[in-house]
């Protein structure tokens, strides 16, 4: 489990509070989705989970281990994996292979047990034929996958996305998604940072930060039932989200706390059936 005990965090010299009292809980083998507005603290709070940043004040425990033991980093890295928003800030092979490879070998894993890693790792990610190829040469959303399998050669409990399709093609981003999607179904933590509302509704849990603060936290249903809320921190609904209120907002007696696109599309012929009646 990851416990976030009212953490505090101020970035130095400037003084600016980042994170202001957040207390958290997420189980292992949770999809949650973290969203807010530019700025709110997400991507501060997940660097946090595996001691990248270490709180001014409050705890932060993962799997048990306290981020601000510097004992148990190394520990909690290997149960905390991170992709970052931009890839190249964590890609240090001249190859695909070398670089899945680099975890692994600084844990100075026996050769055998290191390509075992990396064939699938790659595997996983369905890069296996990329590598051998040259860093240089691989588009941004190659780029993410490669990131992606290099977490997953460390063979993490946890892993938290910054932003995972951002700037990537519709293409490319369902392929990430569905990437995901199967990690968390193999038992893997989930933690994803987005500002894509339809992505967030696919996750078992969102919580919303505002202003270095838990706002909301709570199921897909739940938060996009809370529209006013929402709205009052410039958040977006998802688009289906955003239909069924306008058809409600116009006299047509339908639900809004509907997040799935088959929950529309029931809510859709209950109305025809209603007009038809």
């Amino acid at each position: 489990m990851i416990i976030l005990e009212d953490v505090y965090y101020k970035y130095e010299p400037e003084g600016i509070e980042a994170l202001r009292g957040v207390s958290l809980q997420i189980k292992e083998g949770e999809h949650l989705a973290l969203i807010g507005p530019n700025g709110c603290g997400k991507t501060t709070l997940i660097r946090h989970l595996n001691a990248l940043l270490i709180s001014t004040s409050g705890k932060v425990t993962i799997g048990g281990f306290d981020t601000n033991d510097a004992k148990h980093q190394a520990e909690i890295r290997l149960l905390m994996g991170m992709v970052f928003q931009n890839p190249d800030n964590q890609i240090v092979g001249m190859t695909v292979e070398e670089d899945v490879a680099f975890g692994p070998e600084n844990l100075r894993l026996p050769t055998m047990e290191i390509k075992k890693r990396v064939a699938e790792a790659l595997g996983r990610v369905g890069i296996t034929e990329l590598a051998c190829r040259n860093i240089e040469n691989l588009s941004g959303g190659e780029k993410r996958l490669v990131a992606l399998a290099g977490v997953l050669a460390m063979r993490p409990r946890y892993i938290a996305l910054d932003e995972p399709t951002a700037f990537l093609d519709p293409a490319a981003a369902k392929r990430v998604l569905n990437i995901i999607d199967k990690l968390h179904s193999e038992g893997v933590g989930i933690i994803h940072i987005t500002h894509n509302m339809a992505e967030a509704a696919l996750t078992q849990r969102i919580v919303v930060m505002n202003e270095g603060r838990v706002y909301l936290d709570g199921n897909p249903r739940e938060i996009f039932g809370k529209v006013g809320m929402l709205k009052q921190i410039g958040m977006q609904l998802p688009q289906i989200t955003e239909l069924l209120i306008n058809l409600k907002e116009s006299g047509f007696p339908v639900r809004t706390d509907i997040v799935s696109m088959e929950d529309a599309l029931e809510q859709i012929r209950f109305l025809a059936d209603k007009i038809k009646d």
